[in-house]
């Protein structure tokens, strides 16, 4: 019975069996080569040094520190600490001045750009889109319609301030929701509808009374589109004759918003972003091609 399972060479290989075989295969008496050997002592030393130096172990609510008492956290808050003050010595010259001033010199206004694209693309493009082509719901600001205007100044106030939403001072101008709250029926939506829609251009539907329509915008819109349908910016009401349009400009994108108006928000950045970078995004968004 031994003999059966004494270790004997391989006929093949000329390797030393382990005296273990399995249907017929036998295993082969192979070592790990010393080079492997030796690499996984050392890392089993390095592992063992790291534990007690760095911060490795998890415990219940910590973690242990490490006899070094390292910790990435620090290291980033610093490193961050460090960027906003190097910033803000490149940028110290734009907190005092004028925005007309910044745009006017050289020096501040590429910091103003450099810093206000970034802003942008961490802040701004999940709405307006990396482009700020924007989006339905969403306007596109490289065109050159501005529902509270387009100047310096203008943008400037609606990115400290934003629209509908929770600054003191934030831009406000609801529709009103015409269907929802029965201010019109579903006829009379359809008239001023239609007739919203040919004041760009466009041809309304056959057999809508237009003229209704017409009357019917004089009683219930002109009063922030104005009469003539070119909007006025002081209430965020905007353009209806430059077939620009946030949530679609076809009869029926009209009606809908008619019957139940979407009215979109923008966060107020004041508090959430320095004076520095609110500047710089009025700069920069203003340089985008469709500033007033």
């Amino acid at each position: 019975m031994a003999d059966d399972h004494k270790k004997h060479v391989d006929e093949v290989s000329g390797v030393e069996t382990t005296g273990h075989e399995w249907d017929g295969l036998k295993e082969l008496n192979n070592p790990l080569p010393k080079w492997w050997l030796y690499m996984f002592y050392a890392c089993c030393v390095w592992a063992f040094g790291y534990w007690v130096l760095m911060p490795s172990w998890p415990l219940v609510s910590s973690y242990t520190a490490g006899m070094l008492g390292a910790s990435q956290r620090e290291e980033v808050a610093v490193a961050l600490e460090t960027g906003i003050a190097a910033r803000n010595e490149l940028g110290a010259g734009l907190a005092d001045a004028s925005l007309e001033e910044i745009q006017n010199d050289s020096s501040m206004l590429e910091f103003a750009m450099a810093n206000g694209r970034a802003a942008f693309g961490d802040n701004c493009a999940p709405c307006h889109g990396s482009g700020a082509t924007g989006s339905p719901g969403y306007p596109n600001l490289q065109d050159d319609d501005w529902l509270w205007g387009g100047t310096l100044d203008d943008i400037h106030y609606t990115v400290e301030n934003g629209i509908r939403s929770t600054g003191d001072d934030t831009r406000l101008g609801d529709m009103p929701a015409f269907g929802r709250d029965g201010i019109l029926s579903r006829e009379e939506i359809t008239q001023v509808a239609n007739y919203v829609y040919t004041l760009s251009g466009g041809a309304a539907d056959d057999g809508v009374d237009v003229a209704a329509g017409e009357t019917l915008f004089i009683d219930n819109c002109a009063a922030c589109h104005g009469e003539d349908g070119k909007g006025i910016k002081e209430m965020g009401a905007p353009d209806l004759t430059d077939a620009v349009w946030l949530f679609g400009g076809t009869i029926d994108d009209i009606k809908a918003q008619v019957t139940n108006a979407r009215n979109g928000v923008m966060p107020t950045w004041s508090g959430r972003l320095d004076p520095v970078t609110i500047k710089s995004l009025a700069v920069y968004v203003h340089a985008l091609g469709g500033g007033e």
